[in-house]
């Protein structure tokens, strides 16, 4: 999803920085699930897991209006991250090739951002950062030799 630099990048340590978006929901369901089951109030409001995600950088903006909904983002990502897939197989698995390509080129160009995160939970085989390298200036091309 969104990140902002000096605002949900900033910290000591980020806890769902290896987190896709939609098991961050996922995830905060079962807790409340599991607190109720023990008589416990939930940890977590649920306007916090049912409003719709917003970078919130305008009134009125939901992450929707330019991104997929997470549910199929997050599959894009997991095979273009985790396992190494490329736009042709992303699209052989049954996604749209625009969506493909702009999610893509979204994500290469917010390495940058990737950079200046602090330290977190390791959770999924291919971590941001150091087992998924590219460079910043990432425009670069070859020149051919004359």
């Amino acid at each position: 999803g969104y990140s902002t630099l000096y605002g949900d990048s900033v910290g000591a340590y980020g806890p769902i920085k290896d987190v896709y978006k939609s098991d961050v929901f996922r995830l905060a369901r079962w807790r409340n699930r599991a607190a109720e089951e023990r008589g416990q109030t939930p940890p977590i409001p649920e306007n916090s897991i049912v409003k719709p995600p917003s970078a919130e950088l305008r009134p009125g903006q939901v992450d929707t209006d330019s991104l997929p909904d997470y549910d199929v983002l997050d599959r894009i990502l997991a095979r273009y991250v985790d396992r190494d897939e490329g736009t042709d197989a992303i699209v052989a698995a049954g996604f749209d090739p625009e969506l493909v390509a702009r999610t893509l080129r979204m994500v290469d160009a917010a390495e940058y951002k990737r950079r200046q995160y602090p330290p977190g939970t390791k959770i999924s085989a291919k971590g941001f950062g150091k087992d998924r390298r590219l460079p910043i200036t990432n425009r670069w091309r070859e020149t051919p030799a004359p």
